[in-house]
């Protein structure tokens, strides 16, 4: 059960890095043409950048709304849990203790 919720997180987690990571670079890219254009004196061509045309800050924005509003039922379980007056015993149904389940 909690394997199926990990691997969700982490499959969200490792979009949202790579959608941060290729806004760094578009922006990244965009200042340094600015600043060769500016310094240089010259119109450079951004045409051939892999992030030409492309939103990347949408995409990033995208992801992050996704990761915020992501759901996962593990944690209403322990929602549920913590608001119990027994709820050592509740999170040790939903975590069990592996060293116990071998003695």
């Amino acid at each position: 059960m909690f394997c199926a919720f990990s691997f969700k997180l982490d499959k969200t987690v490792a979009r949202l890095v790579i959608a941060a990571q290729n806004d760094g670079y578009a922006q990244g890219y965009a200042e340094c043409s600015q600043h060769v254009n500016s310094s240089l004196k010259v119109d450079w061509d951004t045409s051939r950048s892999v992030s030409h045309g492309v939103n990347t800050s949408a995409a990033l924005a995208s992801l992050k709304s996704e990761f915020n509003n992501l759901q996962l039922p593990i944690m209403d379980l322990i929602n549920v849990a913590l608001q119990s007056e027994y709820h050592v015993a509740q999170l040790k149904e939903i975590f069990p203790d592996e060293d116990e389940n071998l003695a």
